[in-house]
Parts: C-alpha cells; structure tokens; sequence
C-alpha cells in the first residue's frame, strides 16, 4: 500500500505533446503495480516517443532509510546496460581502423594467454561466444577495489573456456571485461575516458560514470534487495570495480534513452555498422543466437526491437527501442531481482499501440 502512496512524491516530470495524458497515465499505473507487485522501493522511468525523450520520472524512494524521493536524475547502476556501451565503442573503433573484430584478442591484450581451442576475437567477444565463463565461488560479491581494466582479467585468464570459440552462446561479463581491455588498448587512453570522450559526450549522456564507491556521487540510489520471508532489506555490498566494460557503471534513466536515440540518429556510428551491430551472429555449425553484438534482438511485426537488462546488487534495469518506430523506454529500479524488465516491455507496447 505504501508503494502506491509513494507516486504523491514523484519528481519531476518533463511532458510535451506528443505523448496523449492517458498513456502517461497508464505508465504510471504499470509502475505502480509493478512496483507493489516486487515491493520495489524506487523507479524511474524514461520515454521516447519518435526518435525524442519526451517524459520522465521518478517514483518511491531512492533512500529509504532518509525518506529521498526518487527524481528523473536519481542515478542507479546500469548491471549489464555497460556491455551494449562497450560495444558501441569496440565498433567506433572498427571504423577508425583501430579495431579488427577478427583479429586474435591478443594483438591489443597480448598478457591474456593463448587458448588451445582456438583463437578468441572481439566479435566472439561481444556477441557472448568466445568461451570465457561467467561468475562463480560468490565472485560476484567481490569488495576488492581495481584501479583499471586490466588487473581484473587475473580473475579468469587462465581457466579453462567453457566452449571452443564461436560454438556455443554463452553469457559472461568477464568477456566484456576483456573486451573493455581490448578498447583501452586500440583506442590508445582509458577505458572510460575513451568512452566518455566518443560515447557519452555525442549522446548528451552528462552524468553517467563508473560507479565508484569511494566517491561523493550526487542522488546515487541506494541498493535493496527482498528477503525470502518479503522483509526488504539493505542489499550486500559488492565493490563493481572489477567489472566497468561488463557491469561497472552508474547513471539515470534518461541516459539510456538518449544513447539508444544517438545510436539510431547516426550519432555514434554508421548505418551499416549498426545494421551488422543488430544483426543475429552465425556459430560454426550455421545456427543462429539471438543475441547481437551487445545487444539482445527481438525482430517481430512492429520493426527490430533491440535493448539490454541490467541486474545486481540493488538494481534491476532494462532499455529497449523499437528501431523502426524511435519509440524507447529505460526502466531502472534500485532492487535486485525484480520486474524491470516486464515494466519497460509493457511500457513500449504501450507506446507502440500494441497495449
């Protein structure tokens, strides 16, 4: 009950023409329900409509414990909304000539070891086949603090791949990891210099940042997560330096959305770059995943809607655009394992007049 109370203190709102009072109502009635469905305690969301950010808001609290309302500018983590970035910047540099995605990952990271089961590439990489597992032995509860991209491959680089390169979709931020360390390398500065240089600043994205716990971030979110018993709780800490590429990052709602419309505005790379970006890959024996180049894809009779969920302590998170429409909706929400993914998709049908 408190949960519904709570849309009383949403701050603030952005509202132009183009998006009808009632399905600016029905939005907040998703989010409501969504919200006293998982006992989430903050949401915001934000909306394009035609290739525009046209709304946002907040909902809840962003800090219990302090009574904070969360805003449209309430930062929570991105979780995995940091891989489609990462991508985003591997292919910038493809084009630039600095990048080959079918070069062995060690031209640009030669320290990680040459595995017997062939060579690992950033295509594999970033369309999650490259063999490199994914977190175990509470791994992703690490506190230890990492000072760059680098140091943060001893976690993996010298285990077995759980596939040969190219065979088998497998999800793992450590390859994105390696990824980001690759970028860092091609491009010649830092990971996040790079990407705050050629993505962030094209896309208006002002605030995005490496969530790094021993700064002052300003409205940075606090983390929950729902007991089994429904007790919300505080959510464990886990210090996400060790992941930036992969999971690494902190920002609003309305980022998301305007790095989605700088993709498909041309703003960030070419047409033909992002075509093959959106594009199903091909495994080796001719099947097809359906995952992109750090991106999940979903072509269906409204156009290709493409987008990335984002989970772990404290936040779930979801950005999906219809790339045919321009419509988009970033969904973030500062508890873990709750419905942000549901929400955005019923709020892009919605937008799309298929709800």
């Amino acid at each position: 009950m408190m949960l519904r109370r709570t849309l009383l203190f949403s701050l603030p709102v952005a509202l132009f023409a183009e998006i009808a009072p009632d399905k600016i109502i029905r939005i907040e009635l998703l989010t409501a329900e969504q919200m006293s469905k998982d006992s989430i305690p903050a949401v915001t969301v934000a909306v394009a409509v035609n290739g525009k950010l046209q709304w946002q808001q907040g909902f809840g609290f962003q800090d219990l414990e302090n009574f904070i309302p969360a805003r449209a500018n309430t930062m929570y983590r991105l979780g995995s909304i940091a891989k489609p970035i990462t991508a985003v910047a591997a292919l910038q540099l493809l084009e630039k000539g600095k990048l080959d995605l079918d070069a062995p990952i060690q031209k640009y990271v030669p320290t990680f070891p040459e595995k017997a089961e062939g060579p690992i590439t950033m295509r594999l990489l970033l369309a999650h086949v490259g063999g490199i597992r994914h977190y175990r032995d509470g791994e992703i509860d690490s506190i230890r603090h990492y000072e760059d991209v680098f140091a943060p491959l001893d976690i993996f680089k010298n285990d077995p791949l759980v596939a040969p390169p190219g065979t088998k979709f497998s999800y793992t931020t450590y390859g994105y990891n390696l990824a980001g360390a690759a970028v860092e390398k091609a491009a010649g500065q830092r990971f996040l210099d790079y990407v705050k240089a050629n993505v962030f600043a094209p896309a208006g994205m002002d605030r995005i940042r490496d969530d790094n716990r021993w700064l002052v971030i300003p409205n940075r979110a606090r983390g929950y997560s729902k007991r089994s018993d429904g007790v919300v709780v505080n959510t464990g800490y886990a210090d996400i330096s060790n992941k930036i590429p992969g999971g690494g990052m902190i920002g609003t709602a309305g980022e998301l959305v305007k790095f989605a419309l700088a993709l498909r505005d041309g703003k960030l790379l070419r047409r033909e770059t992002m075509e093959a970006m959106w594009s199903k890959q091909i495994l080796k024996d001719g099947k097809t995943s359906s995952y992109g180049l750090g991106w999940n894809l979903d072509p269906n009779l409204r156009g290709l809607i493409v987008g990335h969920s984002g989970g772990q302590q404290g936040c779930s998170t979801m950005l999906l655009m219809n790339t045919r429409t321009g419509n988009a909706v970033a969904v973030m929400a500062n508890m873990d394992g709750v419905g942000a993914g549901a929400l955005a998709g019923r709020i892009l049908a919605l937008l799309d007049g298929m709800d």
